[in-house]
C-alpha cells in the first residue's frame, strides 16, 4: 500500500511544478569513475609509454629498414600485430579516458624530445636511423645489398612499378632510405642517343612538309 501511495502522490503533483531528479545513482557514479579515474599510479602510466617506445626504436632499427618499407603482406601484418601486441603493455590494466590521454601525451613528448635531441646530434641519429643502403647503381642492381637488406628483385620490381617505371632497366639508381621508402630514379639519356632522337624528330617533319607540298 505504500508504494500505491507513492505513486499516486507521484503523479498527483499539480503540473508545472519541478521535480527533483537525482542522476548520481551507484551506476552512474561508477561510469564516471571507470572513464576519469585512472587504476594505474601515474609514475607507472608514464614510464609504460617511454620503454615501449625505446624498444620499438631498438627492434625496428635491429629489424632492418624493409620492415618500414612493407613490400610484401608479411611485413604489413608484422607491424599491425605488433601495435595490438604491446597494446597492452602501454595501458596496464587500465582502460580509463585519463589514463589513455596520459599514455597519448607521454609517446608526443617522448618523441618530439627524441627527434629535436637529435637534430643537434647527426652521428647519433645516424646510429639510430641508419644510412641509406644504394640498391641500383649506374644501372646494375647490386645484389650483395639485396641480400644484406632481405629484398628479392621481384619486391624491388614492384616497388619500381608503384613509382611508374616499366623495368629495372630504367633505373639508373635506387635507394633504400632509412625510413623505409625506396627511392628511384630514371636513366638520363646519353648525347648520342638524344642527337639520334633529334635526328628522328627532323626527318619525320621533313617527311610531312613533302607530303603536303605533293597533295
Amino acid at each position: 500500500m505504500g508504494a500505491s501511495e507513492f505513486i499516486f502522490s507521484d503523479f498527483s503533483q499539480p503540473r508545472g511544478r519541478p521535480r527533483c531528479t537525482h542522476y548520481n545513482s551507484p551506476m552512474e557514479r561508477q561510469m564516471l569513475i571507470d572513464m576519469f579515474v585512472s587504476g594505474v599510479p601515474l609514475l607507472e602510466k608514464i614510464l609504460r609509454p617511454v620503454v615501449v617506445y625505446l624498444f620499438l626504436v631498438v627492434g625496428l632499427r635491429v629489424a632492418g629498414k624493409r620492415e618500414l618499407a612493407q613490400l610484401n603482406p608479411f611485413d604489413l601484418v608484422v607491424l599491425l600485430t605488433l601495435s595490438n601486441t604491446v597494446q597492452n603493455a602501454i595501458i596496464g590494466n587500465d582502460n580509463s579516458l585519463t589514463g589513455g590521454l596520459i599514455g597519448a601525451a607521454t609517446l608526443l613528448l617522448v618523441n618530439a624530445g627524441v627527434v629535436r635531441f637529435l637534430y643537434t646530434h647527426e652521428r647519433l641519429e645516424r646510429l639510430v636511423e641508419g644510412d641509406p643502403e644504394l640498391l641500383i647503381d649506374h644501372g646494375a642492381v647490386k645484389e650483395d645489398a639485396l641480400r644484406r637488406e632481405l629484398i628479392t628483385r621481384p619486391e624491388l620490381k614492384a616497388a619500381a612499378h608503384k613509382q611508374g617505371f616499366d623495368a629495372l632497366d630504367e633505373i639508373d639508381c635506387a635507394i633504400l632510405e632509412p625510413g623505409g621508402g625506396i627511392s628511384f630514379f630514371a636513366k638520363k639519356p646519353s648525347a648520342a642517343s638524344t642527337r639520334h632522337d633529334e635526328l628522328l624528330a627532323r626527318l619525320d617533319q621533313l617527311s610531312a612538309q613533302v607530303a603536303s607540298l605533293k597533295a
